[in-house]
């Protein structure tokens, strides 16, 4: 058996078409600031609309203590389609998954390909029921198995991200680096 080598990390290849996760009105910063994390381990761009429930300067984000802000592609946007176009100026062709505890669909099912987005709403409402009814045919859920009614905003991203990145092969080839 070999030893662990404490300096080493597992590590697969940026991504060449990079995922974009999408968070409208976010209201809680350390829900963002996993986010944003989870964004810079990923390669994934971070998009913030509207308005948000926090600051993201240089002097709140040093406060915070997010020493890897720096490593994020992040974007703030007066709203949804600035988003949007965005994102598909970035990544041509792209889907954008509307991620909602009431949708029809699981995300699971969904036909993800790199560069694809993904939308998540506010930690107390979500996003707005019309605009659910709008995109429907890609809005997608994640099934819970007990009595709660959704996913805290961190976690519900990393589930679909990490599905995404497994999906598309984009985690197949990991080696260790020291």
């Amino acid at each position: 058996m070999n030893e662990l080598d404490a300096t080493a990390r597992l590590r697969c290849p940026p991504p060449e078409r990079p995922f974009h996760v999408v968070l409208v009105e976010p209201e809680i910063p350390p829900n963002t600031g996993n986010v944003a994390r989870l964004c810079a381990a990923t390669g994934s761009h971070l998009h913030l609309v509207g308005k948000l429930g926090f600051r993201v300067d240089e002097h709140a984000v040093r406060r915070a203590g997010l020493d890897y802000w720096h490593l994020v592609a992040v974007e703030q946007h007066a709203d949804l389609p600035a988003a949007e176009g965005r994102v598909l100026e970035r990544s041509p062709g792209a889907t954008l998954w509307f991620l909602s505890g009431h949708a029809n669909q699981s995300y699971l099912e969904a036909d993800i390909k790199p560069g694809d987005a993904f939308v998540f709403g506010k930690e107390s409402v979500g996003l707005e029921p019309s605009l659910l009814e709008a995109r429907s045919a890609t809005a997608l859920g994640i099934p819970t198995l007990g009595g709660v009614r959704s996913h805290n905003l961190a976690n519900a991203v990393a589930i679909v991200l990490y599905e995404a990145l497994r999906k598309t092969g984009q985690l197949a080839t990991p080696t260790l680096v020291p």
